[in-house]
């Protein structure tokens, strides 16, 4: 799967490197009812996690997946293991104040030390190691914007350095290093984790889709096929809730594609990782797998549905290496989704005031590794009734008039916009100019309609209508799936749910 010089993105399926040097065991689908101290709905890293530590207390769990473990999110991550979180520190000090901001490090310091005790106790080969992070920017009208990050970093103690250079060799305008970070392979460490549960006793459920909780008496999950896990607690670990009946968290949160390539290069690497705070980003690691070494670049970010020619943007990041690292072979590639809500901070916690028993984690803004692991050990002292010092802060139930009400009012009004636009938009394409494993829109009977064209050549249509909140979707050449641009929703290319919010497949047309 080697891609050389100008590089044929589109002549394979993206593969993740930590997916394909890691082997995950298969875990059945739920089959009847079932009765557990606690449902976990998401089988990445706050599921597995919270499984784990709660299992420790005693806790009967089921942990369940709507496709397989670790095949979101946290399959497709850079898994840096860090506190730096591109340019956070000053924004959280000038809208909320020092004790936000230092409570949000404190937080990421916390889920920091508890990966690495695990690590040790259990003794995870994961290529786990520390190095220092580095955010910079090759802009000269970005330097103050970096000053005023130390600033913030010294405020609250955090230990650093404003550097002209960078160990990678980049040409740069001005870097800051936070110190004493780590990274790893996350699917190693999980893997681990996963056996762990298996000893514990923990019920683990694969393609078992939750389609809402039924909160009358004790909650119970329902699913897809019918079945249902009652239970005293449910947590909700599935990147988007899937219980935002009212809507709040499709009006609340925003989701971005971002995409990496794994370069090989005779360059050695010289350490550390690194983030752009530029447009467009880039961010910069290196990983030790299958007995080889590799340049871990990524970038690109962007809306969800609204990325263009999104194979483009694996293009960018090859070029990005090759001209700057040497890079002479692309093996893997592959994107991710994630979610921010409007204040930068995640949600974690109870649902809302009235459905205490139904908790969540989601809005990690591509920092799930370190706020992953502490949304499970937040969860943990919830359930446990301890006393967690972090829990109003990142409250579901928190809304900051100042700045949300800006924020949110102009993420609805672009929502409005793209779900006005899809509708009027034309198009004259016809269906004998779709290449075979591609899709195109085209106009069926007056009628907006998503075309694939299989490879053998089969035609599949589908209404392209969202079937969470009426968004038109768009295609995604690069992953073949049509992605909505207003709450994120993924389908595949034949109209089954990929990723929520929504939960209904897109209703599928006559050729």
């Amino acid at each position: 799967m080697t891609k050389h010089g100008k590089f044929e993105w589109l002549s394979e399926s993206p593969d993740s490197l930590w997916r394909e040097t890691v082997k995950i065991p298969d875990f059945p689908r739920l089959r009847s009812n079932l009765e557990v101290d606690i449902g976990i709905v998401g089988g990445g890293i706050t599921g597995i996690t919270a499984a784990y530590l709660l299992a420790k207390e005693g806790y009967k769990i089921a942990l369940m997946d709507a496709g397989k473990l670790l095949e979101g999110t946290t399959g497709n991550t850079t898994a840096k293991i860090t506190a730096q979180h591109g340019l956070i520190y000053d924004e959280l000090i000038q809208q909320f104040g020092e004790d936000t901001a230092e409570l949000y490090y404190q937080f990421n310091q916390e889920a920091m030390e508890l990966i690495e005790e695990l690590i040790d106790i259990h003794q995870i080969e994961c290529g786990f190691s520390q190095e220092d992070a580095y955010i910079y920017t090759a802009s000269s009208q970005l330097v103050d914007t970096l000053k005023k990050e130390k600033q913030a970093y010294d405020i609250l103690g955090i230990d650093n350095e404003l550097v002209s250079e960078l160990p990678i060799g980049l040409s740069v305008e001005a870097g800051l290093k936070m110190k004493n970070q780590y990274q790893f392979h996350p699917l190693e460490y999980l893997r681990k984790l996963v056996e762990k549960l298996e000893e514990q006793g923990v019920q683990i459920f694969e393609e078992t889709t939750a389609t809402g909780v039924d909160n009358k008496g004790k909650p119970t999950i329902e699913t897809k096929d019918g079945f249902q896990i009652t239970c005293e607690k449910v947590v909700e670990a599935s990147h988007f809730p899937f219980t935002d009946a009212r809507g709040v968290f499709s009006t609340r949160m925003y989701p971005e594609r971002s995409y990496v390539v794994a370069a090989k290069s005779a360059r050695p690497f010289p350490g550390g990782m690194y983030a752009s705070i530029d447009t467009p980003t880039r961010s910069i690691r290196s990983v030790s797998a299958a007995g080889e070494n590799w340049w871990l670049i990524g970038g690109e970010g962007h809306k969800t549905g609204k990325g263009g020619n999104t194979a483009g943007h694996y293009q960018a990041l090859a070029e990005f290496a090759e001209t700057h690292f040497e890079a002479e072979a692309y093996p893997y590639y592959w994107s991710a989704q994630d979610l921010t809500t409007l204040d930068k901070m995640p949600f974690i916690g109870p649902i809302s005031d009235d459905q205490s028993d139904i908790l969540v984690a989601t809005g990690y803004r591509k920092w799930g590794m370190t706020l992953g692991t502490g949304a499970a050990m937040m969860i943990t002292d919830i359930i446990l009734q301890r006393e967690n010092r972090f829990q109003e802060v990142f409250s579901p139930s928190r809304f900051h008039a100042d700045p949300d009400l800006v924020s949110f009012a102009k993420y609805n009004t672009d929502s409005a916009k793209e779900l006005i636009k899809g509708k009027l938009e034309y198009t004259s394409k016809n269906v004998e100019d779709i290449p075979a494993s591609q899709a195109d829109i085209i106009r069926v009977k007056g009628k907006r309609t998503g075309v694939y064209k299989d490879p053998e050549g089969h035609i599949h249509m589908v209404d392209t209508t969202c079937t969470h909140m009426g968004c038109e979707v768009n295609w995604n050449e690069a992953e073949r799936t049509w992605d909505c641009p207003c709450h994120g929703s993924r389908f595949t290319a034949t109209g089954e749910v990929i990723e929520g919010p929504a939960k209904i497949p897109l209703k599928k047309k006559d050729n």
